[in-house]
């Protein structure tokens, strides 16, 4: 007789389906080219605010898959992963050779289109590029650098794998925004932050093994060639107009990132236990989101506090932590990424629940300043 509580042999296609609400997505961005008009603004409404909608209508989902289900058995979740680089591709470049070819758009209806190209590459796209960094297949690394290729950003999987992960709610980590900080304060200091923590962490890897950094295992000589080759392939096709594109699209895609950065674990940083040493990571050093809908087209992004703590763990098998081991948000990402753009209202919302968090989990410490200006030891 079979045992009940084992984990499943394969998680059939349902399972799986509202994750794959995201290729709905891609014929919205090919209509807003080739209509025009107002449909120009339909993807960029339909990312975020349709699914802000869904979230108010069906709450919160936390339902836990048993974490010890095996990858045989999440095929039809893992295979959105896989084919979403080749279909982004062909978006992308489709339309840098199809709108150079085109009359019928304004100025003013290219940029919006391209927008929402980015928006789909951003929210999409670079959420799909972290689920296949993680892995320790190449095979899903190579698919995680491409698609930040397309967002000219490759430097990120080594940002986020050998800085974020390690040094996360630390001054280390450029990431980690700081209470108070608004998001137009963290957003060029992680710009600048970012690529220079990423290049010494294979810096200082490579001298580890004693190697040069221009030795050729340095993964930013494959960051350069792929956005170097995408940079060349949208000239090829399309022009200066289609740099243009594709360049802008980047841009909205690293600033879709850098938004959702902003929110994942801002004012949340870990206990300095002196002598340049801090606690480990726990769920309560990421805010949390159960929303159901944005949790579709994110993948589960939005159980941050899972994914730190167990950051090799695939996107179905995240676990929903309760408001005892986790900190949450009032809303899904969509929500609160728009909050973010203003500091005063996001800070009206957030810092109240900073404070909360702080006096919950270290009553102990009375002076957080060298917290907040992030003086502490690196």
């Amino acid at each position: 007789m079979a045992d009940s509580t084992a984990p499943p042999t394969r998680l059939p296609l349902r399972a799986a389906l509202p994750f794959w609400l995201s290729l709905l997505m891609i014929p919205l961005v090919f209509a807003a080219a080739t209509l025009g008009g107002l449909w120009v603004l339909v993807p960029m409404l339909s990312t975020w605010g349709v699914f802000a909608t869904l979230d108010a209508a069906l709450g919160l989902d936390t339902d836990n898959l048993d974490p010890q289900t095996r990858d045989s058995a999440l095929f039809w979740h893992r295979l959105i992963t896989l084919i979403w680089a080749p279909l982004q591709f062909a978006m992308i470049f489709g339309l840098v050779w199809y709108i150079p070819r085109t009359d019928h758009l304004g100025p003013l209806e290219i940029y919006f289109v391209t927008i929402g190209m980015g928006v789909l590459s951003g929210t999409i796209g670079i959420v799909y590029a972290h689920e296949l960094m993680h892995q320790r297949n190449k095979w899903e690394r190579w698919l995680g650098d491409l698609l930040m290729a397309m967002a000219l950003y490759g430097h990120f999987r080594s940002e986020h794998l050998l800085v974020h992960h390690r040094h996360v709610g630390t001054p280390r980590d450029p990431v980690t925004a700081r209470y108070n900080e608004s998001f137009w304060r963290f957003y060029p200091r992680v710009l600048k932050s970012c690529l220079v923590s990423s290049f010494r962490a294979e810096r200082d890897m490579l001298a580890r093994k004693g190697l040069p950094w221009w030795h050729r295992r340095n993964p930013f000589w494959r960051y350069g060639a792929l956005q170097a080759a995408f940079v060349l392939l949208a000239f090829a096709i399309g022009g200066w107009l289609g740099v243009l594109i594709f360049v802008l699209q980047a841009a909205s895609a690293i600033f879709q990132l850098e938004l959702v950065n902003y929110v994942e674990h801002y004012g949340l940083t870990r206990k300095y236990l002196g002598g340049g040493k801090y606690e480990h990571v726990k769920p309560r050093h990421s805010w949390n989101a159960s929303h159901k809908a944005s949790n579709w087209i994110l993948i589960n992004l939005q159980r941050h506090s899972d994914h730190h703590y167990k950051p090799d763990r695939r996107f179905p098998l995240l676990q929903a932590h309760s408001e005892e081991d986790a900190p949450q948000l009032p809303y899904g990402y969509p929500v609160m990424t728009f909050f973010a753009l203003f500091p005063r209202k996001w800070r009206a919302m957030m810092n109240p629940r900073v404070r909360a968090w702080r006096k919950r989990y270290y009553p102990e410490i009375e002076d957080w300043c060298d917290y907040n200006k992030a003086r502490h030891p690196v």
